[in-house]
């Protein structure tokens, strides 16, 4: 729906038609992939950039890679890691946040 309002006039016409409808969103479905989607692919990535790093790390001690290629390769690793552990922990967070609320 975000693409169908492509000027002003359009977004103040959706607004004010929305208005006319007490809030309520419209009945169409948006179109893309779910969250459950998004989260698997994001995961999948993390893993094959990770296992790049360990292999980029194998081939340095075999002598088949350059140092800038394996130090490129262990900080896209490290930085995924620290990514994947810090989402990990705000999701952990909003799980225990939001169990405290329903009691």
């Amino acid at each position: 729906m975000v693409d169908k309002i492509a000027n002003p006039a359009a977004a103040a016409n959706a607004y004010a038609n929305m208005a006319k409808l007490g809030g309520a969103a419209p009945s169409e479905e948006v179109a893309g992939p779910s969250f459950g989607d998004i989260l698997k692919n994001s995961i999948s990535d993390s893993i094959g950039v990770l296992k790049a790093g360990e292999a980029m790390s194998a081939k340095a001690v075999t002598g088949e890679a350059t140092l800038p290629d394996v130090v490129q390769a262990v900080n896209a690793a490290d930085l995924t890691l620290r990514t994947v552990v810090s989402v990990r922990d705000r999701l952990i967070s909003a799980y225990q946040e939001l169990m405290r609320t329903q009691m």
